[in-house]
């Protein structure tokens, strides 16, 4: 499958000068608009990379995050709060990983109604394996050099405390 072709002009540039002739300046609408469309981008260049190994980007991110552990295991709740979603897409993630022999479940001895998740030798060759492939991809960020990286990281983390993803510095 080709990429269409690129449009002759800047869709979302557009908007925002029809959006001011409308309603008005509103930076806002700009931005929104280019940072879901950088994330379709982006969620579609790690999903290429990551697609040879049998894996989407939300799988990836439940591989890394069990070898981030110190046992390589967690608990199913646990997962979800670290990858901030909703409980029933970690166990869609988990028990596809599952399937494809990455990643085992078994009762948590510590709480009797909960699920850990463990990694497989298997899983961590395939983590390892897709990490590599997307350090070379550049996350798919590749238009951007280190630093920009960084101001872009710098430049969300406002937006992601204001969200309550984690406590502000001073505010724990």
């Amino acid at each position: 499958m080709s990429k269409p072709l690129s449009l002759p002009f800047d869709p979302i540039a557009r908007a925002d000068d029809l959006w001011k002739q409308r309603w008005g300046s509103v930076p806002s609408m700009a931005a929104i608009t280019s940072i879901m469309r950088a994330h379709q981008i982006l969620l579609a260049e790690v999903d290429s990379v990551v697609r040879p190994h049998g894996l989407t980007f939300a799988r990836y991110e439940a591989l890394v995050l069990l070898t981030f552990s110190r046992a390589g295991e967690l608990p199913m709740s646990k997962i979800g709060e670290r990858l901030m979603v909703h409980p029933t897409s970690v166990t869609n993630t988990v028990d596809r990983l599952v399937r494809s022999g990455l990643v085992t479940k078994r009762p948590n001895p510590n709480d009797g109604r909960g699920v850990l998740a463990s990694i497989t030798a298997r899983g961590r060759e395939v983590c390892d394996a897709a990490t590599r492939d997307l350090m070379a991809a550049e996350f798919g960020l590749g238009a951007y050099d280190d630093e920009e990286c960084r101001e872009i990281f710098a430049m969300l983390r406002p937006l992601r405390v204001a969200a309550r993803d984690f406590a502000a510095p001073g505010e724990a």
